[in-house]
């Protein structure tokens, strides 16, 4: 009997993700009001990672601060409004084996589920933006690395890190999130 790929989990990360939907018109008060926060709530992951001089990643939390393979864990990430941005940016999210074990699991997606597009974001607010990451049974990782960025999908290009010797980053606009560690069972 053949080994499932890792690419048949991608399915389950990206139905776990926020659902991908585009408000006619932009977000609507509501959805906005959902998206932004006025105060970041205590933090297991801080950052300060500096994106094109426009968004600042203030950190992170993770529940449960510890996976198993086939759990699933919810990630919040916070970002700073430094200046408006004038492309929609999509936030592109590797979760790699620390060791090099596994494939890399993508969960690229709109920020906010789709509901407030990059091009909304107003300088000041702090926007939240969910998603899951589900590590697939059987996965030998001990410890899961969770890189990220903002990347515009029309020319490909990511948006430049600025403060490169102030965060972990692979020296390609992708800073290092977390780092999750792994229960083998």
């Amino acid at each position: 009997m053949s080994r499932p790929s890792f690419l048949a989990f991608l399915v389950p990360v990206s139905l776990l993700s926020a659902c991908i939907v585009e408000a006619p018109g932009g977000a609507s008060p509501n959805e906005r009001r959902q998206a932004v926060v006025t105060q970041v709530p205590p933090q297991s992951v801080r950052n300060g990672a500096n994106f094109g001089e426009r968004v600042e990643l203030v950190g992170a939390t993770v529940n449960p601060g510890r996976l198993a393979p086939g759990e699933a864990a919810r990630v919040t990430a916070y970002f700073k409004v430094l200046k408006p941005l004038e492309e929609d940016y999509m936030i592109f999210v590797h979760v790699e084996d620390a060791e090099g074990r596994m494939e890399r699991l993508n969960v690229d997606h709109k920020p906010a589920g789709g509901l407030y597009p990059t091009t909304q974001w107003k300088a000041g607010e702090t926007v939240k933006d969910e998603f899951n990451i589900m590590l697939p049974p059987g996965a030998s990782a001990r410890q899961l690395n969770v890189w990220l960025g903002f990347w515009e999908p029309k020319t490909d290009e990511r948006l430049q890190l600025k403060n490169p010797d102030a965060v972990r980053n692979d020296g390609r606009s992708r800073v290092l999130l977390l780092q999750l560690p792994v229960e083998q069972r």
